[in-house]
């Protein structure tokens, strides 16, 4: 978390939570959705404005953290923004600098994968040491790569077990009871 953010929470700490704000979408994009988004429809049936501002995305993703009910959120300053989810909380990007694949988050983070999902839309979820995530759809063909060299035996996953299975929120409410 940035230090100006930590600063932020000492001099405000009882800032009010943000729900429904923001989102990110199976492919890593942030997306704003103001009032009017929201009352047009659910995320990510109408997803809002796309964050396009590299800074603002970069602030985004240094600032991104989830709570102890899985609850993923941006820390913007003394106010936490709760994020909606698509699909999962991180996105998998992947390249093969060396005969293993080099996986990391949309925020840039590299992750060490444990084990590989696939739901009953074919999309393939990956359990690493940072998290469970979606491989990003421009990525499946590097992914196939690796199931197909057996690094990756990707087991069934029924989507809307995942949130469960893997401690996370898709969509955030307030006041949410605490995961056991």
């Amino acid at each position: 978390m940035d230090d100006i953010v930590k600063a932020a929470l000492r001099k405000w700490p009882n800032v009010p939570h943000c729900h429904g704000w923001l989102a990110l979408d199976a492919r890593g994009d942030w997306y704003m959705r103001d009032e009017r988004i929201q009352r047009a429809g659910p995320f990510p049936g109408v997803k809002g404005s796309r964050i396009d501002h590299d800074k603002l995305k970069a602030f985004i993703e240094r600032n991104y953290e989830a709570d102890e009910q899985g609850r993923w959120y941006f820390q913007n300053g003394p106010q936490r923004v709760y994020v909606q989810l698509e699909a999962a909380p991180w996105v998998w990007r992947l390249m093969w600098p060396t005969d293993q694949p080099a996986v990391t988050s949309h925020t840039g983070r590299a992750a060490r994968v444990h084990a590989s999902w696939l739901d009953e839309a074919g999309r393939l979820f990956l359990d690493t040491d940072i998290g469970f995530g979606i491989v990003h759809s421009q990525d499946v063909l590097d992914a196939s790569r690796a199931v197909e060299q057996g690094l990756w035996s990707p087991r069934a996953l029924v989507f809307a077990d995942a949130p469960a299975r893997f401690g996370y929120a898709l969509d955030p409410q307030p006041n949410e009871p605490v995961r056991a």
